[in-house]
């Protein structure tokens, strides 16, 4: 069932102008994508209230731009040339290359579809006496079905900890994992691949420097701490935050957007004194759920993962995770990142990274809490999430993406019932007022009916529809996306009326 649903996001998003794939007219390149002009819109909107949300909203946060290349020391010093290794199986029969860890998760996904059935028919069973957290934590099959999971997670994670990988080929061989293109069981053995492009710098080989694509923004951020700190005369607490492309040659990319090869993130990294990272990390786990929740895509979809295995850097770590249509995946990540960057980048630039705190009268090394969320699989929450098909009254179908109205792409469609007697003229009126304020569209090609169906399609929560009686009471009819309600406004108060539903101080505001 979740799979047609994901061909249909994958098919709507293709149609409709938010994502291709990546040199289509060359048969493509795997795990890479292109955002069509309706994408490019959404993309820039979801930008938009992180970063106001983000910068504009707090006074001790600023925003950089750092560059893609970076000096190799740099992810040297990060831990990057080491330790950015994911563990990677080979299907024997199928010559088919998976990631272990993620193998092992999928199963676990599997049980825990078995708990959302027994969930799901309980509740049919009680109806409106159904209480779900007192089945859950008492039902004997999905208590069962719990502790596998959380046994055969722990057991990952200590493997992957203790790089036992000779441990997680036999976790995937006891649980009969079997590849899912051809169900075979004859696996390789793990092993660890390192996820850097590699790239050079100069005109010559011979005097060409070895460097990456930066694998996350985060050190650019870490590198120019001092510069940010002295220039903007930051006081501790304080972040900095940037919104960035990164680059991973992910071996196994699948799932559309989920997992590219090249992709944007947004980071923000907050520096705070010593021992009070750990209340800093919880202040902003709520923080950050909230953002989230204030987009109305419904609370149950979300959820905290606490990190069993913890990076080498890190004193807690967790995940805010989605369901998305193949279930609960990560979307964002809070983690305590202690003074682990700062202090590796001091000892490796030989230059030191340190902040005077004039209230204790010492220097310190700062730690750090960082809340990184991928742009990509955020946009493809939001898109799967609001993709629906409506059966309506007359009994006809209507496909409708009930976008976030501040973050859609269009924010009103201009639409003359006919091609003539004014009303085109009349039309681009309204239109040329209307863009002044709003990303707004004129349309006068097919049926009335088929426009709406359109726009409906590209999430557009107005259609300004102008008629004949527009021109004698200069008002039009306004077409709400969601309800299909259709009222008739005077022209001098689209703007205000449009204004309320789209404008983003409204999302803003529940922050």
């Amino acid at each position: 069932m979740s799979e047609d649903i994901f061909k249909k996001i994958i098919s709507h998003a293709k149609e409709y102008g938010f994502i291709f794939q990546s040199s289509e007219i060359y048969d493509g390149l795997s795990a890479v994508y292109d955002y069509g002009q309706n994408g490019a819109e959404l993309k820039n909107n979801i930008k938009q209230y992180w970063w106001k949300a983000m910068v504009q909203l707090n006074e001790n946060i600023v925003g950089i731009d750092s560059a893609i290349f970076m000096h190799p020391t740099t992810w040297k010093a990060s831990g990057h040339v080491d330790a950015f290794n994911d563990p990677l199986i080979d299907n024997k029969d199928s010559k088919k290359r998976y990631r272990a860890d993620v193998l092992i998760e999928d199963y676990c996904a599997k049980i825990e579809a078995k708990i959302d059935k027994e969930v799901e028919k309980a509740a049919k069973r009680f109806g409106d006496s159904f209480d779900k957290e007192q089945f859950v934590s008492t039902n004997t099959r999905i208590i069962e079905y719990q502790q596998k999971i959380d046994s055969i997670l722990s057991r990952m994670a200590k493997s992957l900890e203790t790089e036992n990988l000779a441990d997680v080929k036999a976790l995937i061989e006891e649980l009969e994992i079997a590849d899912p293109v051809t169900g075979s069981k004859n696996w390789t053995e793990v092993r660890q691949f390192n996820l850097m492009f590699g790239t050079k710098l100069g005109a010559t080989a011979d005097s060409a420097m070895d460097l990456y694509l930066r694998p996350e923004t985060a050190q650019g951020i870490f590198v120019n701490f001092l510069n940010v700190q002295k220039t903007g005369r930051m006081k501790i607490p304080f972040g900095i935050a940037q919104i960035g492309k990164a680059f991973r040659n992910e071996i196994v990319a699948r799932q559309f957007i989920f997992r590219m090869r090249e992709f944007e993130q947004m980071e923000m990294q907050y520096f705070v004194q010593p021992g009070t990272e750990l209340e800093w990390y919880t202040k902003w786990k709520e923080t950050r759920l909230k953002w989230h929740k204030a987009l109305g895509l419904g609370e149950e979809n979300y959820r905290f993962h606490d990190h069993e295995k913890l990076a080498h850097y890190a004193n807690a770590a967790t995940d805010i995770e989605f369901k998305f249509p193949f279930g609960f995946k990560e979307l964002e990540g809070i983690h305590s990142r202690t003074d682990f960057d700062l202090s590796s980048h001091e000892k490796h630039s030989s230059k030191k990274l340190q902040y005077f705190d004039n209230e204790l009268n010492k220097s310190y090394v700062p730690y750090v809490v960082e809340t990184s969320v991928g742009l990509d699989r955020l946009f493809l929450a939001i898109f799967s999430n609001s993709l629906k098909e409506e059966l309506l009254e007359d009994g006809s179908e209507r496909t409708v993406l009930s976008l976030p109205p501040a973050l859609a792409p269009i924010k009103a469609a201009i639409l003359p019932l006919i091609k003539r007697d004014g009303l085109p003229e009349f039309a681009e009126k309204i239109f040329n007022d209307l863009r002044l304020d709003f990303n707004v569209m004129y349309e006068e090609k097919d049926s009335i009916g088929k426009r709406y169906r359109r726009m409906d399609a590209i999430g557009t929560p107005f259609c300004i529809t102008i008629d004949h009686d527009s021109l004698n009471d200069n008002s039009v009819t306004l077409r709400h996306r969601d309800t299909m309600k259709q009222e008739r406004v005077p022209v001098e108060k689209l703007s205000e009326i449009i204004d309320k539903e789209v404008n983003m101080k409204h999302l803003l505001a529940k922050v």
